[in-house]
């Protein structure tokens, strides 16, 4: 072997007796190599989980917009049923003056969407699918970052002529016009007696902006939806809502169902939903409304995504640790095992630090070749975690296969160290007087 001039080659020499002695016990260097294997790919599968679930759920609340409020009618928590034969009247929830107040009087708030629902049921010839029927501008789809699969959106003139025109949801058009092109085409709103037939001028896009209820992040769904001119609303259908049970009758009167206002700034969102709590705080006697900050979710999972990286990974790392305390313990006996051996080379003139080196490659290359196959392994089980468990896509992070395999060699330089240290000070005579 030819060495470079700056080499020892004594210590080249070292280093091949480290690795043959390692392919001489190929079992036993598998066996102690296993427990960073498994360290390794535990951290790489619980980071690269955690990292995909949480991902999935940061980009469906960035989806709703970190500039976006969102204010919502609610009934009173005090409101009980109805007793039978009762007759009542409820107010409550969002008004118009709210509307005003905050478009005209809350600094950095660039748009305020009103939302008016006005049914929750329509049909087409003989199929019929319930869903909300929503009045709202043509500002909403903007704000919701939602598009046109088919036709168009709403645009200005629906909203000046009062236009009966209306734009579905793709669970809508799946429903009623699964196998007919619905642009154009006319479908029925029915709120108690009153029908109105609405021509369908554009189908959204399959919308993920709100639209997964089951991951709890928003109860919307837009692709559920009917979206009709806001001023077509306010026109052919009043406040009122009526319920009526078996020898019963209930009222409500909701003049808007909700609001969503645009701030002009990231970094004035919260300051904005404070001074809208206040508004309604004040106009309101009782918590009828509801106020939710999507960049306050998003900053609450982002916390709450370091935190579980912080505990998944302090749980993982306990593997490693595990697997070192395999090395260490296996390479204490190994030194026991090859006293003899150890005593005959220093009697031929190696040095203390050259049975320390040897050592020390053994239980780093054995630590270095486990974070290899580890990271391989942990990148082959969360896919298959992930799709038996449905879990959505697994994200791997080059930092997480950087920090897991950089702690399996901190690993096995660690607890080698002691091994390597405790074969260099072995004394040559009693090495050789050993059986």
């Amino acid at each position: 072997m030819v060495s470079s001039p700056g080499m020892n080659p004594l210590r080249v020499e070292v280093f091949w007796l480290g690795i043959n002695n390692l392919r001489l016990h190929k079992l036993r260097a598998l066996l102690t190599a296993l427990g960073i294997i498994f360290g390794v790919a535990a951290v790489i599968c619980m980071l690269s989980i955690s990292e995909g679930a949480s991902a999935d759920e940061l980009r469906l609340i960035n989806a709703m917009g970190t500039r976006n409020i969102i204010v919502t009618s609610v009934k009173p928590q005090e409101e009980t049923q109805m007793s039978k034969g009762a007759t009542r009247m409820l107010e409550y929830g969002i008004t118009r003056a709210d509307l005003n107040l905050i478009a005209h009087t809350i600094p950095h708030a660039m748009s305020v969407v009103p939302l008016r629902e006005i049914s929750d049921s329509v049909y087409r010839h003989d199929k019929r699918f319930h869903c909300k029927v929503v009045g709202t501008t043509p500002k909403f789809f903007e704000v919701v970052n939602a598009s046109a699969a088919r036709g168009r959106l709403l645009a200005a003139e629906d909203m000046e002529d009062k236009k009966r025109t209306c734009v579905i949801g793709n669970e809508v058009r799946k429903n009623l016009f699964a196998y007919d092109d619905p642009i154009g085409r006319i479908l029925f709103v029915e709120r108690y007696a009153d029908t109105q037939p609405y021509e369908v001028v554009g189908v959204l896009a399959e919308v993920q902006t709100a639209g997964a209820p089951a991951r709890g992040v928003e109860e919307r769904d837009l692709n559920r939806e009917v979206m009709i001119p806001f001023a077509t609303t306010e026109t052919r259908y009043s406040d009122m809502t009526v319920r009526r049970g078996s020898g019963s009758f209930e009222a409500f009167k909701v003049q808007l169902s909700g609001l969503y206002v645009t701030v002009d700034s990231v970094d004035n969102v919260l300051a904005v939903a404070e001074m809208i709590r206040r508004v309604f705080e004040h106009n309101h006697e009782k918590v009828d409304y509801d106020v939710r900050v999507p960049l306050a979710r998003l900053q609450l999972a982002e916390k709450k995504k370091r935190n579980s990286q912080l505990l998944l990974g302090f749980i993982a790392g306990i593997s490693l640790l595990v697997g070192g305390i395999g090395i260490m313990n296996i390479m204490l006996a190994t030194v026991t095992e090859r006293t003899r051996e150890i005593g005959i080379r220093r009697a031929l003139g190696a040095k203390q630090r050259d049975i320390a080196v040897q050592f020390l490659v053994e239980t780093v290359v054995l630590s270095m070749t486990g974070g290899v196959v580890g990271v391989l392994l942990g990148y082959l089980g969360s896919l298959l975690i992930n799709f038996a468990a449905e879990w959505g896509q697994a994200i791997i992070q080059p930092w997480a296969v950087a920090v897991s395999f950089g702690l399996s060699v901190m690993v096995g330089v660690f607890f080698g160290m002691y091994p390597a240290v405790s074969a260099s000070r072995l004394d040559p005579i009693e090495a050789l007087r050993h059986e």
